[in-house]
C-alpha cells in the first residue's frame, strides 16, 4: 500500500472544507481530479472517507479517524527540510565527549554552557575517563572527543588530531593545619613536611606524572609516593584524610574538601597542559560545530 503525501494533503483540505469545490479552490485545482484522487484513496484503504450527498460532504469514522494522522504526517514531512537543515549545520545530532577529571573543574563546565545556549538541541553524551582510555576510545570510534593531558601515544598520532585548550601551572594540596601554610601566602617545596606523595600511576597520565615528580626534582626534594589514585577528587579526598600532599593543576582547587588547602608554590612550577583529542577522519557537522566554538572560546 502506498499512499503518498499529496492523497494525504487533499483528503486533510477536503475533511477541513467539507466541501469539493471549495477544497479545490483552496489546492488552486479543478474539483473533478481532486474527486479522482479521493475517490483512488478510499479504494486503496478499502473503505469511504467521506458520506457523500445532496447537502453535502461528511466524515466517516474512517475518515475521522485517518484525519489526525494525516495532519500528524503532514506537518512532520514539513519539518524534514529543517531537520535535514539542522543536522547538516550540526545544529542537531549526538556528541560523545569524554573528559579527564581535571577538564571538569577547569574548562568543561564553562564550555558545556556555552556550547548549549548556541546548539540546544544536539544530545551531550558525557563520559569521564583517564587519557589512555580516551585514545582507545577515540581509535574505536566509540566517543567523538576527548578532554585530556597530552601527549597522544605514538600509535595515536597517524589517526587522531589535538587541539590545545588550557595550560596551568601545578600548586600543592596538603593537608590543613601544616606549620608551612600558616601564613596563607605560596610556599617552596623545599619547607613543607616530607608527607607521603599522592599521586596518579604513571601509565594512566605519564606527562602529568613525569611533571610532578620533575616539580620536586627542581626543589630538590625527593618524595616518598605513599598512595596513587586516578581521579583528581580521589587525590584530594586522600590529601583530606591526611594520607599526604599532592601536587594539582591549579583548577582543582575549585575542589574544595574540609582539611585540605591549596598553595601556589615559589619553586618553578611546571605547567600541564589539557586539550581536546578527535579522530582525524570524523567530519560530522556536530563535531565541527564544536571544534569551531571550543577554538573561539579556547583558554590558552
Amino acid at each position: 500500500m502506498n499512499i503518498d503525501l499529496r492523497q494525504l494533503r487533499y483528503f486533510a483540505t477536503v475533511a477541513e472544507e467539507l466541501h469539493f469545490g471549495r477544497a479545490a479552490t483552496r489546492l488552486h485545482m479543478t474539483q473533478p481530479p481532486l474527486s479522482q484522487t479521493i475517490q483512488a484513496l478510499e479504494e486503496l484503504l478499502g473503505t469511504p472517507l467521506f458520506l457523500r450527498s445532496r447537502r453535502g460532504v461528511a466524515l466517516t469514522p474512517a475518515g475521522a479517524a485517518l484525519l489526525p494522522e494525516a495532519r500528524r504526517l503532514l506537518a512532520q514531512s514539513a519539518e524534514l527540510p529543517e531537520l535535514v537543515r539542522r543536522a547538516a549545520a550540526g545544529e542537531s545530532g549526538r556528541l560523545a565527549l569524554a573528559f579527564v577529571s581535571s577538564a571538569d573543574y577547569s574548562v568543561l563546565p564553562p564550555f558545556l554552557r556555552t556550547y548549549r545556549a548556541q546548539f540546544p538541541q544536539v544530545q551531550i553524551v558525557l563520559q569521564e575517563a583517564t587519557s589512555d582510555l580516551q585514545v582507545d576510545d577515540l581509535l574505536h570510534n566509540r566517543i567523538d572527543a576527548g578532554l585530556l593531558i597530552p601527549p597522544l601515544p605514538d600509535k595515536a598520532r597517524a589517526d587522531l588530531d589535538y587541539l590545545k585548550v588550557l595550560s596551568e601551572p601545578l600548586i600543592l594540596a596538603a593537608p590543613a593545619g601544616l606549620a608551612a601554610l600558616q601564613d596563607g601566602g605560596p610556599v617552596w617545596l623545599k619547607d613543607v613536611p616530607p608527607l607521603p606523595l599522592i599521586i596518579f600511576p604513571r601509565p594512566i597520565a605519564p606527562a602529568l606524572h613525569d611533571a610532578i615528580l620533575g616539580g620536586f626534582r627542581a626543589a630538590g626534594v625527593t618524595p616518598e609516593i605513599g598512595q596513587q589514585a586516578i581521579q583528581m577528587q580521589t587525590i584530594v579526598s586522600l590529601v583530606s584524610a591526611g594520607m599526604g600532599l599532592a601536587l594539582v593543576p591549579q583548577s582543582v582547587s575549585n575542589l574544595m574538601r574540609p582539611g585540605v588547602e591549596y598553595r601556589a608554590l615559589h619553586d618553578h612550577s611546571p605547567l600541564v597542559e589539557t586539550g581536546l583529542a578527535w579522530r582525524r577522519d570524523n567530519h560530522s557537522p556536530v563535531l565541527l560545530g564544536f571544534l569551531d566554538l571550543l577554538r573561539k572560546n579556547t583558554l590558552c
